[in-house]
Formats: structure tokens, C-alpha cells, sequence
């Protein structure tokens, strides 16, 4: 199984940074407000607020699925730590 790097603000802004070139990126960690749930020892609660030009044209479920390829080094993939919970508000420029 290989190591995963930690999910971390930092993390998270230098990779969508890196694929989105985001003109707004917002990222706040939420793990503290579940401590004590089940999946709370799997990974980090994360919320952001992300607005890029490749979201253009693009509906909701593709804008998702873009920040997941960005985050893909940080997501769990066969039980490993990572990012466990994600809430996303992805918009492309001039939206509300």
C-alpha cells in the first residue's frame, strides 16, 4: 500500500492551484467540528469555494469531478488516510 501525503489547506490550494488555476480559492478544514464520528479517523473534513475559468460550460457533477483529479494524491484509495469528506461549491467567473 503506498503512503499518502497528509491532506492539508496547503495541500489542497498547491493542487488545485496547480490544475484549476483558480481566479478564487477558498479552503477551510472542518475535521475539528467531527471529531468523534465514525469516518472522523479516516482523513480530514475539508469545505472550499473554487472559481476557475475551466469550469465554463460545465455542470455540476463535471466541475466535481475535475477537483477530484486534482486531488487525486490526497483522496483514499483502499481504506488509506486522505481527504475523507469534501464539500465543494465549484463556479465558473460571473457566477452568483
Amino acid at each position: 500500500m503506498t503512503t499518502m501525503p497528509p491532506a492539508t489547506v496547503a495541500a489542497i490550494e498547491a493542487a488545485l492551484r496547480a490544475e484549476l488555476a483558480p481566479l478564487e480559492l477558498t479552503v477551510r478544514d472542518d475535521s475539528a467540528a467531527h471529531a468523534g464520528h465514525a469516518g472522523a479517523g479516516d482523513g480530514s473534513h475539508f469545505s472550499l469555494q473554487i472559481t476557475s475559468e475551466r469550469f465554463a460550460g460545465l455542470g455540476r457533477v463535471a466541475r466535481h469531478r475535475l477537483v477530484y483529479h486534482a486531488l487525486r494524491h490526497l483522496l483514499p484509495q483502499g481504506g488509506g488516510p486522505g481527504i475523507h469528506a469534501l464539500v465543494i461549491d465549484a463556479r465558473a467567473p460571473g457566477e452568483a
